[in-house]
């Protein structure tokens, strides 16, 4: 089974990309809602991927990804990031510091753990036993 930290601010996107990866794929997800928080958890266990929010108080998606990217614990773990709509250039200087993949919102719940799978090359079919 997946394991799965979520980093969002929103509570409603939090409950639904549990809800929708634990129904669609049976992955574990944790999530919390900050980026301090989510560096905690992140060096606490192992997880196979963080979903990390770009737009968040505080500590933003990419100052959180290069937090993460600097302590040996975490610099393997692969980050794809959740963000609103964004122009193309600006996906491109995102994925140029290294994420593994970006998702934009609003997402369809039901093909969450597809686009997941997708940019992680994962088999989901296996997953789901």
């Amino acid at each position: 089974m997946k394991s799965i930290l979520l980093i969002d601010d929103q509570a409603d996107i939090r409950q639904v990309v549990q809800l929708s990866l634990e129904i669609v794929a049976s992955w574990q997800v944790v999530s919390c809602n900050s980026g301090l928080e989510g560096i905690e958890l992140a060096q606490k266990e192992k997880w196979d991927v963080i979903l990390l929010d770009l737009m968040m108080p505080g500590l933003d998606g990419v100052a959180t990804f290069h937090l993460l990217q600097s302590c040996d614990k975490t610099q393997n773990i692969p980050v794809i990031l959740l963000t609103a709509d964004i122009p193309p250039a600006k996906i491109l200087a995102l994925k140029s510091l290294g994420f593994s993949g970006i998702i934009t919102k609003p997402f369809e719940p039901i093909s969450l753990a597809s686009q997941i799978a997708l940019a992680l090359q994962w088999d989901l079919t296996s997953s789901r036993m």
